[in-house]
């Protein structure tokens, strides 16, 4: 137990209970010094503790040190949306960034514990592991055990402790809780048959852990931050609308207009903590109003958000925002220094007041969204209604009210990306490397990809105290086989040439099976790998598996991965919370259809000369996750605007030719396009 990770780890266990009752299956025991421990809390089904964590009185642990943290109620709802909850995060977060080492967060944390709201200390002990350089081989164990209420129906943990209730004593198998395929709803309605790809855990665990790393307003500006906010929830919003077309369905309209009902309704029937509070519904056909949560100091009105949508529409026409002196600050993205126009523009559009150039101007569009959508079943507390599922980082996307927000959050920023200048034949040439073929290899098979479904098992005994019994979660999740790009690439140069291989996916035919044109095309490209290569003279054979992705993360550690993990240190350790932000491995392909669905891959070679950015040395380069996450305490490692060459509408001429089509880029030796089938199978994948 003398490692970090140890040190550590339980204090995400059972984060709805009393510090003092035993975690890691009854074996340890937080020891609080001065402090005698009622035996019916110190033991866990007859099992007595066999590890004691030591915690010292502690006289710097004090509620005036926590600053507005405790002003949060336990058992409610903590969102990072709302303006109070993000200072109440900040001083929590600074109070334990004060700490030094994990055997001093670990007793510090132990005194706040149940001082504070649940998820807000969750969300703050995992903010600062990621921040302090000493807690690099800390990781931190999935959000689906820690809080497995968030996945899962009350009604299914409710029938798993009644079994429990009823089971024998001396039975040491555990319950298991299946949940899916329909999830939260049946398929009476449309939407409901994307609940799959909405309420997969993967996708919210990736949400949660990436504004965990670039929080708004909490003192921290990362290289590129506003850029990825642009570039993640775009790829995302691309992703989903993929998955509809899969489906049959219309891609997702932008929520424009505040002032007509939203038509689609969402019951997420989940709870918020142990006491059974459950997340508010909101009804088919509600309408939006202004804000009006004394309870949570928010009030914030319709036009609001119209007037800063118009003064952010006004400053991308005019090329230009104003900042709080009144100053002119441009915003273009071919610049040579400084920020480029689209991290401008997502710093007052998400926003981050301390980044925003003008925040009492430009607003809150994005964080005020979700509040209005998150209270719109009770705007004005009439009826003390808790939120939606919208306003919670780690449940926002369950809800198909927040793609239609972030359609219209996405639908500035490409307002904004068509102002730009296209890219010219010399940025998109690479002269001298050529593309002779490239496609996809799965097993013996050539360009078919085979989807269906799949299940992965969680403790959910680990969030939530079942009588100190065992609950395991059987999920299930869309999947698919595994494949290889293998590339054919003449590198006709007499010496050696290091390139970026940039490959992305899209459907070859929209919705009403017609071959897309570039302009419709170019918003759905999802991004699928970035990855250097060095080029001998000559013919190269490239190989790439689908699992070296440079999207995804690695599998979700779970409590058991971590408690049989040895003292951490490796290079992979350190970086591993940093890195292991990503989209879900098991969610990189789209569903496809069972008869097969026409895909094509977009193959393209850049200079890595231009593309590499300096870093410092010895700084780690992510195998997984870099494309959305960035790197630990480094600089985004591609010069390039995020999504290129997918990023502007392209030139009317590419070698003196019409660009029509996307297939139109492959005229240049550097790029190549190709068409592949993906293929659903249901419950036949495996």
């Amino acid at each position: 137990m003398a490692n970090d990770q140890q040190r550590l780890l339980y204090l995400f266990e059972l984060p709805q209970e009393d510090i003092q009752k035993p975690r890691g299956g009854g074996s340890v025991l937080f020891k609080f010094e001065n402090d005698e421990t009622p035996p019916s809390v110190a033991t866990r089904v007859g099992v007595s503790p066999s590890v004691n964590l030591p915690v010292p009185e502690r006289n710097d642990v004090t509620l005036q040190a926590l600053g507005t943290a405790p002003s949060i109620p336990k058992g409610s709802a903590f969102s990072f949306f709302l303006a109070s909850h993000r200072r109440a995060a900040k001083d929590l977060c600074d109070f334990f960034m004060k700490t030094s080492g994990a055997e001093d967060l670990r007793q510090v944390a132990a005194r706040v514990h149940g001082k504070v709201n649940e998820t807000l200390f969750i969300y703050a002990i995992s903010f600062v592991i990621l921040r302090k350089k000493e807690l690099r081989s800390v990781r931190l164990p999935t959000m689906v055990e820690v809080f497995p209420s968030r996945f899962v129906p009350q009604e299914a943990l409710a029938k798993a402790q009644l079994e429990i209730n009823r089971m024998d004593p001396n039975q040491t198998e555990p319950v298991i809780i299946d949940h899916g395929l329909e999830f939260s709803g049946t398929h009476l309605k449309p939407e409901h048959r994307l609940s799959y790809w909405r309420e997969d855990n993967g996708i919210n665990v990736h949400h949660w852990h990436w504004h965990l790393i670039y929080p708004p307003a909490m003192g921290f500006d990362r290289d590129r931050k506003g850029e990825l906010f642009y570039y993640m929830h775009q790829q995302i919003i691309a992703r989903y609308d993929i998955e509809r077309l899969c489906l049959g369905l219309p891609r997702v309209e932008k929520l424009d207009n505040w002032r007509i009902p939203i038509e689609d309704g969402y019951f997420p029937k989940l709870t918020i903590s142990n006491s059974g509070r459950q997340w508010g519904s909101r009804q088919d056909n509600t309408l939006p109003k202004d804000l009006r949560r004394r309870d949570f100091g928010e009030f914030v009105d319709i036009t609001d958000m119209e007037i800063w949508r118009s003064r952010l529409l006004d400053a991308i026409h005019q090329g230009f925002m104003i900042d709080r002196n009144g100053d002119k600050v441009r915003i273009r993205d071919d610049v040579t220094s400084g920020k480029r126009g689209i991290e401008i523009l997502s710093e007052a559009l998400e926003a981050d007041a301390e980044l925003s150039v003008n925040f009492p101007y430009y607003g809150d569009l994005h964080n005020r969204g979700h509040d209005i959508l998150a209270f719109s079943h009770d705007p004005d507390n009439a009826h003390k209604e808790e939120m939606g599922v919208v306003g919670d980082l780690g449940t926002s996307l369950r809800d198909p009210v927040f793609f239609r927000l972030h359609k219209l959050v996405d639908d500035l920023f490409q307002e904004y990306k068509e102002t730009q200048q296209p890219y010219t034949e010399s940025e998109l040439f690479l002269p001298g490397v050529r593309i002779e073929q490239a496609g996809v290899v799965r097993g013996n098979e050539a360009d078919v990809l085979l989807t269906g479904w799949n299940k992965r098992e969680f403790e959910a005994s680990r969030g939530l105290d079942f009588n100190g019994k065992s609950v395991i979660l059987r999920l299930t999740h869309l999947d698919h086989k595994p494949f290889e790009y293998h590339m054919q690439i003449n590198n006709d140069l007499r010496e050696a040439k290091e390139v970026t291989v940039r490959i992305f996916l899209a459907p070859k035919l929209n919705g009403q099976e017609k071959e897309m044109d570039f302009i419709e095309q170019r918003i759905l490209w999802s991004e699928m790998d970035k990855f250097t290569v060095n080029l001998k003279p000559g013919k190269n054979h490239v190989v790439r598996s689908s699992k070296e992705s440079s999207i995804t993360n690695l599998e979700e550690l779970t409590f058991k991965d971590l408690e049989n993990s040895g003292p951490g240190s490796t290079s992979e350790q350190v970086a591993f919370n940093f890195c292991g932000c990503g989209w879900p491995q098991h969610m990189l392909l789209p569903r496809g259809r069972p008869e097969g669905m026409a895909f094509q891959l977009f193959f393209m070679l850049t200079d890595y000369a231009k593309d590499k950015v300096a870093n410092p040395g010895g700084v780690r380069r992510c195998a997984n996750g870099v494309s959305f996450c960035g790197m630990q305490d480094a600089k985004y490692p591609d010069a390039r605007p995020m999504g290129f060459p997918f990023d502007r509408p392209p030139a009317p001429l590419l070698q003196g030719l019409p660009v029509s089509t996307t297939a139109d880029y492959a005229r240049l030796g550097n790029a190549f396009i190709h068409d592949i089938t993906i293929r659903f199978l249901g419950e036949k994948l495996n």
